[in-house]
């Protein structure tokens, strides 16, 4: 009897504690829990109103007199950047072929090889210079946390760093750090999609919303309930 009653101050008092961070914590719980269930309650493109697009058939660029641009190179876009201190325009076919070619003069350029993507990397990343590995992936397989149709080299860092070149494009398409990677694992299991991480709308994560808005809703009604102090024996 004498260790319950050395340890029932202490839970009162831990008792006290919890209604006041209840108080503090449970109406912005409940306003964030009502906000996410309203977010999550529609599809992220019935958001941005993508389904009210008509869709329209593929259209090629064509820029009439240009050698690059012309109707039969059949292209989806084109963009210029510079590399290497010189115009390099980036085409994009309509079957999602992608090559580079010199701006000024039309001439292909060729795909990047291991030691240039390891060359770009030491040079427009801090510690680019400490590799582990140089590993070419197809488009059609890209890493999961690429997730892009888009043949690239994985630049593996001794950092634990990975960042991905395009083979044709000639450029840094990402970079994946461990924190984003532990990020992206956060970002899944937040969104309960640990598949893909892209679906914000799908039935067990609205259920589960609704699920924890009545749990708060109903804690936040009981904070008005005044409790009686039980005796201590």
């Amino acid at each position: 009897m004498a260790r319950l009653n050395t340890r029932t101050p202490l839970m009162h008092r831990l008792a006290k504690w919890h209604i006041w961070l209840g108080w503090l914590v449970g109406v912005p719980i409940a306003m964030w829990l009502a906000t996410g269930l309203f977010m999550v309650s529609r599809p992220i493109e019935e958001v941005r109103g993508e389904h009210l697009r008509r869709k329209a058939p593929p259209q090629a660029l064509a820029i009439p007199g240009s050698a690059l641009a012309g109707p039969e190179a059949d292209l989806a876009e084109m963009h210029v950047t510079m590399q290497d201190g010189r115009a390099v325009a980036v085409l994009t076919a309509l079957d999602g072929a992608v090559r580079r070619v010199d701006f000024a003069t039309g001439t292909p350029l060729p795909a990047l090889d291991a030691a240039a993507a390891r060359a770009l990397v030491a040079k427009r990343i801090v510690g680019g210079d400490r590799v582990d590995r140089v590993t070419l992936f197809p488009a059609d397989r890209t890493p999961f946390d690429f997730r892009r149709p888009l043949a690239v080299w994985q630049v593996a860092l001794a950092d634990g760093t990975n960042v991905y070149v395009g083979r044709d494009t000639g450029n840094i398409e990402a970079v994946r750090t461990r924190w984003w990677r532990a990020f992206d694992l956060a970002w899944g299991l937040h969104i309960m999609d640990l598949s893909e991480r892209e679906d914000t709308s799908h039935p067990v994560l609205i259920i589960f919303a609704a699920l924890s808005l009545a749990g708060a809703l109903i804690g936040c009604v009981l904070m008005f309930r005044r409790r009686k102090a039980r005796p201590v024996l």
